[in-house]
């Protein structure tokens, strides 16, 4: 039996770091955010040991695949890439506060693993739709555009927080990023977030020719992922086109990250169809 170990120290380690995270933006101590950043990094790489533990222990149970094949694997993996997605906007835009959005988001994913009915985290064989070389690249790259997709909701929310204060005599929220550069990191998010949604739903159907002998059959789970990349390319059209700014964007990045819900849990428990594995 697969001891989870591993993400369980993980998820308290993001925790701890939220309330640091906190911590710093009432106070603007660059030490605790150091500290903070030193954490969360630290939950990150002891979350990938996790992976790649179960990984070995596939293997040595006999079934030997990488970790992405259910609900429980896909959850972890998600909680791991939003991370991954939040150090590289810290790094590239010095936004240390955006750690408040990132570290609660990677902890209540790994949490909802024991909240979701039917969820299992034994280590099971895969079943023969599943047994491809596509698993790899169609699920990291989906799941690597949800987790920029997520900083870009956290981030929307904020800014239209922000720009409400904006407006009003109080002014802004000191502590919080400018309403300008929310929008700008919102914007990269999803350019980032973007090609991998478009690669996983590109290798999703390269997959599914070879699993069902067709590229596409409207399978509720096919359909909304189509709905969600066509969500986000209307926002990224909207941009370069007709230079949408500001609440419209944060509105759409909203909207998006919520077809990223629904098609990732909707379809499996609302929905029946070919992608329903738990």
């Amino acid at each position: 039996m697969y001891n989870p170990y591993f993400f369980e120290v993980a998820m308290l380690i993001y925790s701890g770091t939220f309330l640091l995270y906190l911590l710093y933006v009432v106070t603007k101590k660059e030490t605790i955010g150091k500290f903070a950043f030193c954490l969360i990094l630290t939950g990150f790489f002891i979350h990938l040991a996790g992976l790649l533990v179960r990984w070995r222990e596939s293997h040595a149970t006999g079934y030997g695949y990488i970790p992405l094949s259910n609900m429980y694997e896909s959850l972890v993996f998600f909680s791991w890439a939003i991370v991954l997605m939040y150090l590289i906007v810290d790094i590239k835009y010095h936004q240390r506060t955006i750690g408040i959005i990132a570290s609660p988001l990677a902890a209540v994913t790994i949490a909802v693993t024991s909240l979701i009915p039917g969820v299992k985290s034994d280590i099971r064989p895969l079943i023969p739709a599943l047994q491809s070389n596509w698993l790899a690249i169609h699920v990291i790259t989906c799941f690597l555009g949800y987790a920029a997709f997520a900083i870009a909701f956290g981030i929307s929310v904020i800014y239209m927080m922000q720009s409400k204060r904006d407006s009003s005599p109080r002014g802004p929220i000191r502590w919080l990023p400018s309403s300008q550069t929310l929008d700008e990191i919102n914007y990269k998010s999803i350019v980032l977030g973007f090609p991998m949604l478009t690669v996983g739903v590109i290798t999703g159907a390269a997959w599914a020719s070879s699993a069902w002998g067709s590229y596409w059959s409207w399978d509720p789970k096919e359909t909304w992922s189509l709905i969600t990349w066509f969500i986000y390319a209307a926002f990224l059209h909207a941009r370069y086109t007709r230079e949408w700014k500001g609440k419209r964007t944060a509105v759409l990045s909203i909207v998006g990250f919520m077809a990223v819900i629904f098609t990732y849990f909707g379809v499996n428990y609302l929905l029946s169809g070919l992608h329903s594995y738990l």
